[in-house]
């Protein structure tokens, strides 16, 4: 299905502003962004404009009941330059399930790799060059009918907005294990990418990076043993030669880059298990010598290679190296920008003009 979305050029660019080997985290934006508008039960109106203000009622929905979600994902070029996807039908199906658990309508897949295509073919000038960056994407819907009562909304957005971004971690990481505080418990809204989701970790991550750590381990709601995710990530535990990840449980959140990690360490002959897994038992295998690796991961990050875990005035050290974890990191890189064969058909082209 095709679309006719229409663009507004931006009078001026603000490319030459940016300097590509010191991208300021999450604080540059391209010069367009797309929107389309949810009225009378269907999208329409899709268009890409210059990057700007967007005016907002004080009374919409999405301030008072909370009807916002969001998706990450980012934009690469091959080695011929083309500007490049990662799985981009995989976004906008995890979209559609955050939509229909936060009582808000679907976007074709059509629509939304279409938007995408054409703002990325549009910014390509914006993707970094340098290994481990890309041009991040940011898709969001909120409510925005101006209404204060309890049901759904009439009226939505959906937007799509980019920004270059630089390798997250440069280091491995300390973790948290945090048993006061929960991210979800089952029933609850942890598998969609729901803003209110973010908006509750925010203080327990302030804490542990307080106490000296990187990001917080999740773990349950109701025994605070099963682990869920760490920080925004999935996480991989490799145990006396197998990797385990949380299962997902309607808790834990269906990452995108979680899914490749599995085909991929199959691919490689290893056996990955998704199951629940305890705190202690990540205890027990690090004190036995069987913990040999731990990593998380997401689209922001990649890869995130993790040291050691805080736990109650003890400190459970997992590995100070992850040869599996960067093996598959270069691997995932190098599919990303064309450096190595897509055996696994993740890559999307725009196929759209250059400008």
């Amino acid at each position: 299905m095709s679309f006719n979305i229409n663009i507004t050029q931006a009078e001026k660019s603000n490319l030459n502003e940016l300097d590509f080997n010191n991208i300021p985290l999450g604080t540059t934006f391209t010069d367009h962004m797309f929107i389309c508008d949810y009225e009378n039960g269907e999208w329409t109106n899709p268009r890409i404009v210059p990057m700007g203000l967007i005016l907002t009622h004080p009374a919409a929905m999405a301030l008072h009941y909370g009807q916002a979600i969001f998706e990450g994902m980012k934009a690469y070029k091959d080695t011929d330059g083309n500007p490049m996807l990662f799985r981009p039908e995989q976004n906008a199906k995890r979209l559609n399930l955050s939509a229909d658990r936060m009582g808000m309508p679907n976007v074709s897949e059509d629509l939304f790799v279409e938007g995408l295509k054409e703002l990325v073919s549009l910014e390509h000038n914006w993707i970094p060059p340098q290994r481990g960056s890309a041009l991040y994407l940011r898709p969001f819907m909120y409510a925005d009918e101006p209404f204060i009562g309890m049901r759904a909304a009439t009226h939505y957005k959906f937007i799509i907005m980019a920004s270059p971004a630089g390798p997250f971690f440069s280091k491995r990481i300390n973790l948290w294990a945090e048993k006061q505080f929960i991210r979800a418990a089952s029933g609850g809204t942890g598998e969609a990418k729901a803003a209110g989701n973010y908006a509750a970790a925010i203080r327990p991550t302030e804490l542990a990076k307080a106490k000296g750590y990187d990001q917080v381990l999740w773990l349950d709601a109701f025994e605070h043993k099963f682990i869920q995710e760490v920080g925004t990530m999935n996480i991989f535990f490799k145990i006396n030669g197998e990797f385990i990840t949380p299962e997902l449980d309607g808790s834990v959140l269906h990452g995108i880059t979680r899914a490749s990690v599995i085909e991929m360490l199959r691919a490689m002959n290893y056996k990955v298990t998704e199951r629940k897994i305890t705190i202690n038992e990540i205890k027990e295998a690090s004190t036995n010598g069987t913990l040999e690796e731990a990593f998380g991961t997401g689209t922001a990050v990649g890869i995130a290679y993790i040291q050691e875990i805080g736990l109650e005035g003890e400190t459970i050290h997992v590995s100070d190296e992850s040869p599996v974890g960067l093996e598959v990191n270069d691997t995932l890189n190098a599919i990303k920008t064309g450096q190595l064969e897509d055996k696994f058909g993740w890559m999307l082209k725009t196929n759209k003009k250059l400008t």
